[in-house]
């Protein structure tokens, strides 16, 4: 796979005789642009537009992506022992997932040069952004979804941004097929995450991370594992990073799958990620139920390079982990969650210290998939089988966090009466 690299990059030729950007001005700079009115300026991606020259100021396409929020999780902290957690949630992003930011780069890119039409293979995420950006810049957009398999909060945003929806009777790595011969038989721009443009806006939460933790490095980074371009991306950022000065280390980058899909986890358990051999993917958290990761072999680099793990997680451990963090007031995506959920395993087996700085990623907002939320707070979410794999403790958790609606006659008094009773049991 290919990727972007710049006169300064470490990999470039003759990369020590580069005159590379300042770092000290560089942070003033970009604090700066905070607050300017400018869109460009606005945007958490292009606001470090001096670190991915790829296309002219006046060819940007922005929602004013970036700028989320990193917050603290302090519930979740104590009950893993921790003095220090946090959540970068990128679900805050103007179509409400990660791939804001990667889109935003690619697209402009397609705008510049001259494309009518673009395209992508998606879980549901990608075809939001996409369709988002493309009616942004005045493109046509298709979208290739596996047929039944997609969360449909997620697919109502592409239809309400134009994109000309098409559902395939097959699953994600069937239409990546699809688009890839499309691409090679008419004039559309791909804009998956193979896409090396993509992986340079995904690059920029890093920035914004250490901006945010005032230039202090995390000890360790945890991501959701799906197609893995995230994992590439910052791992990419914070290298060019440290490559320029700006810091002295990376953190380490470990990535969670759902057990259901487990590719990455299941080669380096067989061979340290020499070789990946595809699964059949299935989970509930539709944003990472990809059997064929594309972006594998740059994920196995920077796991090597920054000495971080993979770990798997059960259907039953990621709807606890999402309730948990919803608990804390924060809602996301049930792929978000697979981090917490690991979290609690790196913890437990000691791969995570308790003085440890860990920052979670949070990839998407939890109204991309209330189907979810909702079949959890019934009690209807996970089957017998599921339940019965997970400890007393975890049912019990599970169970306590359950908030079912309430069904009462329009009675002040029976409402005054179910309070008091919930008190007690308070």
């Amino acid at each position: 796979m290919f990727e972007v690299e710049y006169p300064w990059s470490a990999s470039a030729p003759n990369a020590d005789e580069a005159f590379g950007p300042n770092p000290s001005a560089l942070r003033h700079l970009w604090a700066e642009r905070r607050t300017s009115t400018m869109a460009i300026d606005q945007s958490g991606v292009w606001r470090f537009r001096d670190l991915l020259p790829i296309v002219a100021d006046d060819q940007i396409v922005t929602l004013r992506e970036g700028n989320t929020p990193l917050y603290e999780l302090p519930k979740c902290a104590a009950k893993l022992g921790l003095s220090f957690l946090l959540a970068k949630h990128q679900g805050m992003n103007p179509t409400g997932s990660f791939k804001d930011t990667g889109m935003t780069s690619a697209l402009s890119v397609a705008a510049s040069r001259g494309f009518e039409w673009v395209a992508v293979a998606s879980t549901g995420n990608t075809s939001a952004a996409m369709a988002g950006y493309a009616a942004r810049a005045g493109l046509k957009s298709m979208v290739l979804i596996p047929e039944g398999k997609i969360a449909w909060g997620k697919l109502s945003q592409s239809m309400d941004y134009g994109s000309v929806t098409v559902q395939l009777k097959t699953d994600f790595d069937g239409c990546v097929r699809v688009l890839n011969e499309l691409v090679q038989r008419a004039p559309v721009y791909m804009l998956n995450s193979v896409n090396p443009y993509r992986l340079e806006g995904q690059k920029t939460p890093a920035f914004e991370i250490l901006e945010q933790l005032d230039w202090r490095i995390p000890d360790h980074l945890i991501v959701p594992g799906g197609n893995l371009a995230n994992c590439s991306a910052l791992g990419k950022g914070f290298a060019e990073l440290k490559h320029l000065g700006f810091i002295h280390r990376v953190p380490k980058i470990s990535v969670i799958q759902a057990h259901g899909a487990n590719p990455l986890f299941r080669a380096m358990q067989k061979d340290a990620g020499a070789t990946l051999e595809p699964v059949v993917a299935e989970t509930r958290a539709s944003a990472i139920r990809i059997g064929n990761p594309a972006s594998w072999r740059k994920a196995v680099r920077i796991l090597a390079e920054t000495g971080g793990w993979v770990e798997e997680v059960s259907e039953a451990e990621i709807a606890l982990a999402k309730a948990e963090i919803g608990a804390e007031g924060i809602g996301c995506e049930p792929a978000s969650a697979v981090t917490y959920a690991g979290l609690k395993k790196l913890v437990a087996d000691g791969r995570v210290a308790p003085e440890e700085r860990v920052v979670l990623l949070l990839t998407g907002h939890t109204l991309k998939d209330p189907e979810y939320t909702i079949n959890y707070h019934r009690g209807e979410l996970l089957t017998e089988s599921e339940l019965a794999t997970a400890p007393a403790e975890e049912r019990a958790a599970m169970k306590s966090l359950e908030k079912k609606p309430v069904v009462l006659e329009a009675n002040t008094d029976e409402v005054l009466r179910t309070l008091e009773a919930l008190q007690r049991g308070a």
